[in-house]
């Protein structure tokens, strides 16, 4: 699952200053940016928040959209409403059969940058949440799906995404240990190597076992996790720079 996630605005700058593209970095700094509700410190999901996404359509230069996919074939704000906060995460083994994001695993793939994100432990009965970042502090490219949806009470269109989940691996294994679910989850966390296999063109079978193939677990060597304050309730301290450094709670065991 991730439902939580930290995304600061360098992290969106990292791709294009990577390719060299100042003109790029320009267009994000001054008229993307702005538009945005970046910086995330954290953020859930379920707040449907807009953030930034570099579509196959447009890898070099990110589109404005909002987290939780609008399917092309959703009728009106209420069944909006009614899906909404379903397609937050999209299932990277059924993405090519599910109703809901099998148009956009075939021509409409993305990637979201990150800094990290959060999952919660369960212990004793209570809850405690972990951030887990890349151990070098580098952003996370996540691999997405985005959808284009015409609102026919406004005529505005609204670019939106979900973010695609994969089996945990063991770091995710020790956190993610919700009893309601079969096993660890985890984003689909991309490496630089290969996150622009991600956005490349669907023709044949061939290519979508690519695609399929891409999605697999992140290496645990590569990331690191602490314990941050609570994220939910009246312990909540809100989207501070502060909510993703380290917060020890002694009576919590890890096995």
């Amino acid at each position: 699952m991730c439902y939580d996630v930290k995304a600061s605005m360098e992290a969106q700058l990292k791709r294009a200053q990577r390719r060299g593209d100042n003109n790029a970095v320009q267009e994000i700094k001054r008229n993307l940016l702005p538009l945005s509700d970046l910086p995330l410190h954290h953020v859930s999901g379920f707040q449907h928040p807009k953030m930034l996404i570099y579509t196959n359509r447009s890898p070099a230069l990110p589109a404005l959209a909002t987290w939780g996919l609008i399917p092309h074939w959703v009728k009106d704000g209420q069944q909006k409403k009614q899906l909404w906060n379903k397609t937050l995460n999209a299932r990277g083994e059924t993405i090519f059969e599910k109703p809901s994001f099998r148009n956009a695993a075939n021509y409409q793939r993305c990637l979201v940058y990150v800094d990290g994100f959060y999952e919660h432990h369960h212990f004793k009965g209570n809850t405690y949440p972990f951030f887990i970042h890349e151990k070098d502090n580098e952003p996370l490219a996540l691999a997405g799906l985005w959808s284009e949806w015409e609102d026919p009470e406004t005529g505005v269109t609204i670019n939106s995404f979900s973010i695609v989940t994969t089996e945990g691996n063991s770091l995710m294994a020790k956190i993610h240990n919700n009893p309601k679910l079969k096993g660890p989850r985890m984003p689909l966390i991309l490496p630089a190597a290969i996150e622009d296999a991600w956005l490349e063109t669907i023709e044949d079978a061939l290519d979508k076992q690519k695609i399929q193939g891409l999605i697999q677990s992140y290496p645990e060597e590569e990331l690191q996790a602490h314990t941050v304050r609570r994220l939910r309730g009246k312990d909540y301290p809100g989207n501070i720079d502060s909510i993703s450094e380290p917060f020890e709670y002694e009576e919590l065991v890890i096995a």
